[in-house]
């Protein structure tokens, strides 16, 4: 089973960056395509990016194209997202799961049966 700890989350101003960051555990974590999500309060959790395996694929959704980076280290078992210009309706609680790439590609976001929810980490964006 392949597990995730995310961080960094915080509270920001309109206009302000952050970086959040997953851990995973359970498994290397180079076999496998990773996406982002997250939850608004009240709201469904959405993927807003992916990047493949070897981190030389990325997408995006339009909502955070041009602002959010994907990136990855797998020496450390660890994916980022650096976030900036964050707007107010960038606040949720933000999470990484297993993804099969070619689902990030056409927005379905299939995420793997080996994954497993971590807690994820608030990020609130004040306007």
């Amino acid at each position: 089973q392949l597990q995730f700890v995310e961080s960094g989350g915080d509270l920001v101003h309109t206009g302000e960056s952050l970086r959040v960051s997953c851990v995973a555990s359970g498994s290397r974590l180079e076999y496998y395509a990773i996406g982002w999500f997250r939850q608004a309060p009240g709201k469904g959790r959405e993927g807003i990016s992916c990047i493949s395996p070897s981190g030389s694929g990325t997408t995006y959704e339009d909502s955070v194209k041009g602002r959010f980076t994907i990136s990855r280290d797998n020496a450390k078992n660890t994916v980022y997202l650096q976030m900036n210009s964050l707007k107010p309706e960038d606040t949720a609680a933000y999470y990484c799961a297993a993804v099969r790439f070619t689902s990030c590609t056409d927005s379905t976001y299939d995420v793997l049966r080996t994954n497993s929810w971590g807690q994820g980490t608030q990020v609130t964006v004040s306007s």
